[in-house]
């Protein structure tokens, strides 16, 4: 078990991931608020069929563009902001202590590259004697 600790962050790396955070967030939002809004234009355009009534489709659609870019650029924002104080603040006090343990690997190494054939050594072949033919190769080269 090893403790670390985050002494400092990246400003504009965790201001990029926030911002792509916060515009995931703002497109699920987004498509929600924009089909509330395409849904009362189209009850407005099936009931009076105002000139205002088409704007209310109009308006979802800018909604779903919208809101995803204005969640965007403010998590943008707020997480450069934020990550500056964390850093002016770890300067202080010490950064956010982490307790970490192995948990192993999910991989194993690849094995060692093999030796042709008629290169391999032969534990029953004493040396100085003749290597055997290779067997016939019928796949292609």
């Amino acid at each position: 078990m090893a403790v670390m600790a985050i002494n400092r962050v990246g400003v504009l790396s965790f201001a990029k991931i926030t911002g792509i955070v916060g515009a995931g967030l703002g497109l699920v939002i987004g498509v929600i608020y924009g089909l509330i809004v395409m849904t009362i234009g189209a009850a407005l355009m099936s009931g009076r069929g105002g000139p205002g009534a088409g704007a209310g489709i109009v308006g979802g659609l800018f909604v779903m563009i919208l809101i995803p870019a204005f969640y965007g650029i403010l998590s943008f924002v707020f997480g450069a902001l934020y990550a500056f104080i964390y850093n002016l603040a770890a300067g202080f006090v010490g950064g956010i202590e982490l307790e970490l343990t192995e948990v192993g690997m999910g991989f194993a190494a690849p094995p060692p590259p093999q030796q042709p054939w008629a290169q391999q050594q032969n534990p029953y072949q004493q040396p100085g004697q003749q290597q055997p033919p290779p067997p016939p190769y019928y796949g292609q080269r």
